[in-house]
């Protein structure tokens, strides 16, 4: 067992030391927000870039549109989406997609062209597959989530930004997550390295004011974890009112891709947006950030250098955690993760 305190002093302690610029932590349970904490050069006002925190959001517009009969994620994307019918991708789904199996996890969207539907969809039309698809798992950082992006603007009829927070965002009465427009990027936490080894380039372009505004999908959400945690308490508490029963039961539960991670070598655990924790003992290393005491029926999504973004079932506990700070010892950064995802999953009442 675990109380508030444990948890707050644990992430004040990576800012006291001089480690982090900032982080910022909140726990929700019951729809209840029940702890709201930042420290550093940071307020409860600021918002972070959020990484890879990002794709079950993005996902969660994804079952939006299956509730609505508009998706069937067993048709191949190229019924969607002409453009991607091309160099060997035509038979590609939806589900592959969804699930990281796709095979093409280096394909570049380069720039902000991801924005712009015209050059996103040339890029499409140019991406190369790597192996052939539904055969292994890997992780597609950015890849996947432009084809989500581009699926859910043809068949929801807008950009996928505006989708997102007109069918996500406002129901959940969080702001906008994706697109931030430059005049509203003044409260968002820049990134800052730290630690004594190369910068993450790849990451911190990110950082980018216009890339802030193209609303990377597989990683470009912006906002408190406040926001996260009361996503992670919507998916495990919603009553139809945003997504279907049918397809959020299957979302949070139904494991579709058992793969092994070509890192860690351990089943995925991959439903169409999250991570499941598991019963099998390896939930640590799972790209959740679950620590030992969450449950097996945990969900989430973990984002690079230590965001954090969870829900567990199992005792209507949601946990999110986000920093500015960008190390480069990546084991550094997941050891605490984890550390501070078993006392957020142990608290007690």
């Amino acid at each position: 067992m675990s109380t508030i305190r444990e948890l707050v002093d644990l992430a004040r302690a990576d800012v006291d030391s001089g480690w982090l610029p900032s982080c910022q932590l909140a726990v929700a349970r019951h729809g209840e927000l029940i702890a709201f904490e930042t420290f550093g050069d940071a307020t409860n006002d600021s918002r972070y870039c959020i990484f890879s925190c990002t794709k079950p959001i993005v996902a969660s517009a994804v079952w939006s549109l299956i509730g609505d009969g508009s998706i069937d994620v067993s048709r191949p994307v190229a019924d969607y989406v002409p453009e991607f019918a091309s160099n060997g991708k035509e038979q590609v789904t939806v589900e592959q997609v969804m699930l990281h199996i796709s095979g093409f996890p280096n394909a570049l969207m380069p720039g902000v062209d991801g924005a712009d539907p015209a050059r996103r969809r040339t890029n499409f039309a140019n991406w190369q597959l790597e192996w052939e698809p539904g055969t292994r798992f890997e992780y597609h950082a950015t890849s996947a989530h432009w084809v989500l992006a581009d699926i859910i603007e043809r068949v929801g009829g807008i950009d996928f930004r505006d989708f997102v927070e007109q069918r996500i965002s406002r129901p959940l009465g969080l702001p906008r997550l994706l697109g931030i427009p430059e005049p509203e990027q003044g409260d968002i936490a820049a990134l800052v390295p730290v630690g004594d080894g190369p910068r993450d380039e790849l990451i911190m372009w990110l950082d980018r004011p216009e890339v802030r505004v193209a609303g990377v999908p597989g990683g470009g959400a912006i906002m408190r974890a406040a926001d996260l945690a009361r996503f992670y308490q919507a998916v495990m508490h919603d009553d139809g009112t945003v997504w279907d029963a049918d397809v959020l039961s299957d979302a949070t539960s139904n494991i579709r891709c058992v793969l092994p991670d070509n890192l860690l070598q351990v089943p995925v655990n991959r439903t169409l947006g999250l991570v499941v924790a598991g019963d099998d003992g390896q939930h640590f290393m799972r790209y959740g950030s679950f620590g030992p005491a969450n449950s097996p029926r945990s969900i989430g999504h973990a984002g690079a250098h230590m965001q954090v973004g969870w829900g567990d079932p199992a005792t209507g506990i949601s946990f999110a955690y986000c920093t500015n700070g960008i190390d480069s010892d990546m084991m550094k950064e997941a050891v605490r993760g984890l550390r501070l995802s078993d006392v957020a999953a142990a608290l007690t009442d």
